[in-house]
């Protein structure tokens, strides 16, 4: 059984986390012509196509994609516990767990698109599309931190300041959410 839980389990995150990119991509206002950013769209076009044409969206927030990425952390909720549960399944309790599922889900992609950023730093050799895209979604966040901490003889800290911060705010929401 725990077989069929990984692969279960980690099917919903992945899609959940391209959904989760599509709307990062479209608030950090992300260049939609770079292969990488096409792949995102074209995985998730036809399920939040006919969502748009129910829920617009809220200025750059795109609530038929948001609402998306719930419904698939309910989802997986919904069915693990179908699958191995035991007993009702409390709609209430779905909702909210599936809320948490999104957000930590949100935790890990900034997590690995950070460590994926900062290893294409060092190894690339040029402008490839994926490492465009990772600048583009990530700068917003490490922009800030080097005003206040610029980079030392070529050493970029800002990376590891954002991973440390993120780690952070992930220990105190499992502090004041003890099954998150």
């Amino acid at each position: 059984m725990n077989a069929t839980y990984f692969l279960i389990s980690t099917l919903f995150d992945l899609y959940l986390m391209v959904v989760l990119l599509r709307l990062w991509l479209q608030l950090v206002r992300a260049d939609f012509y770079n292969p990488f950013s096409q792949f995102v769209v074209k995985a998730t076009h036809p399920i939040v196509a006919p969502l748009r044409r129910v829920l617009p969206s809220i200025g750059s927030l795109d609530t038929a994609t948001l609402v998306l990425a719930l419904a698939i952390g309910m989802l997986k909720v919904t069915v693990l516990a179908m699958m191995f549960g035991t007993g009702q399944i409390n709609p209430i309790a779905v909702a909210v767990s599936g809320t948490m599922v999104v957000f930590k889900e949100i935790f890990s992609l900034l997590f690995w698109v950070l460590i994926i950023r900062a290893l294409l730093s060092w190894f690339s050799q040029g402008h490839n599309p994926i490492e465009m895209v990772l600048h583009q979604l990530t700068e917003p966040m490490l922009a800030p931190i080097r005003k206040i901490i610029p980079p030392m003889g070529g050493l970029d800290l800002s990376v590891l300041i954002a991973l440390l911060g993120l780690q952070f705010l992930q220990l105190l929401l499992q502090d004041l959410m003890p099954y998150f």
